[in-house]
């Protein structure tokens, strides 16, 4: 379907009326007629370049339900909220809803009394909530996944429910009375070459439509500083947090219980911090979310998934106590910085490369794939335990791990999904090497390693291992230390 000048008139008064711009930035216009005309599409756009606008719009143009399935509550209330402000039929499903707003939103489908539904993908694929989505009276002509990296980097072992999203589609058509087509677009800021495959083939993408803008923010400020030992590595922290003179940040740390430990330092050293993690109840990261973006905390101690989504433009640095393990994790969390334009600077502490003054980072990497090969042993023993065609449902009771030994297996090639609950297994295990997969997470290890050590500008590493050759040939950012240092 190709639009005429009219129709885009029309497409561009909703978009006024509704968010209040006049022109889209590149490249919007694209990605919303992509989607409208039907087209499975895959969308990498840095953090703050107006994704959601993307799927949003063309929900609110066609006839039936988008669902939107998203990774994290407050990523979903926060577009949610946002949108009922603006008076659109929108609604979200989760654990923490009550029992009777359940209801009411249940019926509102049921109805077909919604344009845009949010949930995440276990409750995509709870039973109730997909006993009423394959309904045929039900017509659904969009399926968006929001933070589609999520599927590469926690979809294996964290959120095995991600490996069963490619068998949704066709499992909806199968028994709709419209024939109208089901689309599939995956949105995220971060995607190399191999997430963007994974991606693809995860999803069953048919002949999608690649739009991909350069991760390249010129308001961020990229800084890697050596900690010798632990103690320095709080003196660093603390040295950073007081040139920020009281502005908006957030400290990255990758394990828990050190993040409890480090905020209730910082607590006696007068700062308005805490500490969050996967730990602690929804209703308190909700508090903690919120006083956050009241500016009631400067900053917050905080694992992976904080900040994913939620916009507070004014934070003007983000601190990595501990390096992530992926470079995709990196590039992710300091996207949270500088949502409004303004200059935002980063600092990632690292130990020493030799690891014999204090050995914490190489002890961290060393644990991951310790506890990767570990998974992967299990997986391949349970293999010839679980039977060759059947239900997750059915066999969570006798096997309770058997989401994350069908996830395993489905990335392995090893099973197909017959429908989001039904499986097959497809080859033989026997030949599976996981030394050699092993080996494929260790390569992501030392990508990142690479970056840190790297003594060429910054910015022009990302660009290269995202893919962007053409635009890192020559590149120089002139912001980030190694550019400064030059200079």
């Amino acid at each position: 379907m190709n639009f005429n000048s009219e129709q885009w008139a029309n497409i561009h008064k909703t978009f006024e009326k509704i968010w209040g711009y006049k022109e889209f930035r590149p490249p919007q216009k694209e990605v919303i007629n992509c989607l409208l005309e039907g087209r499975d599409a895959l969308i990498i756009m840095p953090t703050g370049g107006g994704k959601s606008i993307c799927f949003q719009l063309p929900a609110l143009l066609k006839t039936g339900l988008t669902i939107v399935i998203s990774p994290l509550v407050a990523l979903m209330e926060n577009q949610v909220n946002d949108l009922k402000n603006k008076n659109i039929p929108i609604e979200l499903l989760h654990n923490e809803i009550p029992r009777r707003q359940r209801k009411i939103t249940l019926d509102k489908i049921n109805k077909q009394q919604i344009r845009l539904l949010y949930l995440s993908p276990e409750t995509l694929l709870s039973i109730p909530v997909w006993q009423l989505l394959i309904q045929p009276h039900i017509e659904i002509n969009g399926l968006i996944l929001d933070e589609a990296h999520c599927l590469v980097q926690w979809g294996e072992t964290f959120r095995p429910s991600y490996s069963r999203l490619g068998a949704v589609r066709q499992t909806l058509l199968k028994d709709k009375i419209s024939s109208k087509k089901i689309v599939i677009a995956a949105f995220t800021a971060t995607a190399d070459l191999q997430s963007q495959e994974i991606i693809k083939s995860s999803l069953r993408l048919q002949n999608a439509q690649t739009f991909a803008i350069s991760p390249y923010r010129s308001n961020l400020s990229l800084a890697i500083k050596i900690a010798w030992n632990p103690r320095c590595r709080r003196h660093q922290l603390l040295n950073f947090i007081k040139r920020q003179q009281k502005q908006s940040g957030l400290v990255y740390i990758r394990s828990r219980a050190e993040s409890e430990e480090l905020s209730q330092y910082l607590q006696k050293l007068g700062y308005k911090v805490v500490a969050y993690h996967a730990g602690l109840s929804a209703l308190k990261r909700r508090e903690i979310e919120e006083k956050w973006l009241e500016d009631k905390l400067q900053f917050v101690i905080c694992t992976s998934a904080f900040g994913l989504g939620i916009n507070k433009p004014d934070v003007r640095w983000v601190v990595h106590y501990q390096a992530p393990f992926l470079l995709s994790e990196y590039l992710q969390e300091i996207g949270r910085g500088g949502r409004d334009g303004k200059n935002t600077k980063t600092l990632t502490l690292i130990s020493e490369p030799t690891g014999w003054l204090d050995s914490t980072d190489q002890q961290r990497n060393k644990y991951f794939l310790q506890q990767l090969h570990k998974n992967y042993q299990q997986t391949k023993r349970y293999f010839y335990q679980i039977p060759k065609q059947g239900n997750i449902i059915d066999l969570k009771e006798e096997i309770p791990k058997i989401e994350i030994i069908s996830s395993l297996l489905y990335r392995w090639k090893k099973l197909k999904w017959i429908n989001p609950f039904d499986y097959e297994l497809i080859a033989d295990i026997s030949s599976l090497n996981i030394g050699k997969i092993i080996k494929k997470s260790q390569q992501e290890l030392q990508q990142m390693k690479q970056y840190l050590m790297t003594r060429s500008c910054r910015w022009q590493y990302i660009l290269n291992a995202f893919g962007f050759i053409k635009e890192a040939k020559g590149f120089n950012c002139g912001h980030c230390d190694n550019c400064q240092r030059r200079r």
